[in-house]
């Protein structure tokens, strides 16, 4: 587990993503999760929602969870209460690749799943918006 705490890091991580998986999506207006992978999709990146119950958010195929998407994804970015992201972490540990980040947003913060993920080479951003932090260090201001 790599843990980011220099801008420069997180530039690179932003410019060489691609696609970004949003687990706990949902595409309900005034949500934080339905603005922030609004902004996603129009900055460019192909956002993957995962959701366990809904269909078609964003108007895009929704995978039950991160396992049963077929391709790989950069950043997975959680949208769920802390308690499930050492399920999460345990998830991507199954995957047959190691995606560039786990990123739990503001407010979510666990460290039984950093460290999960302590022995691969994965970024662990915790506690931090993924819009904020891209506004911040990508948008001109």
């Amino acid at each position: 587990m790599l843990e980011l705490t220099r801008n420069k890091d997180l530039r690179n991580l932003f410019e060489q993503a691609r696609t970004i998986a949003v687990i706990g999506a949902k595409d309900k207006p005034g949500r934080p999760v339905d603005n922030v992978g609004r902004y996603l999709m129009k900055a460019g990146y192909r956002i993957v929602p995962v959701h366990p119950n809904r269909q078609n958010v964003w108007g895009l195929e929704t995978w039950k969870s991160i396992l049963d998407v077929p391709f790989p994804v950069d950043i997975i970015n959680i949208f769920r209460a802390a308690g499930y992201c050492p399920g999460h972490a345990g998830e991507v540990l199954e995957l047959s690749y190691a995606p560039m980040c786990f990123w739990m947003q503001l407010g979510i913060s666990s460290k039984q799943a950093a460290d999960l993920l302590s022995n691969k080479s994965i970024i662990v951003v915790q506690d931090r918006c993924i819009k904020t932090e891209h506004q911040r260090l990508l948008l001109p201001g």
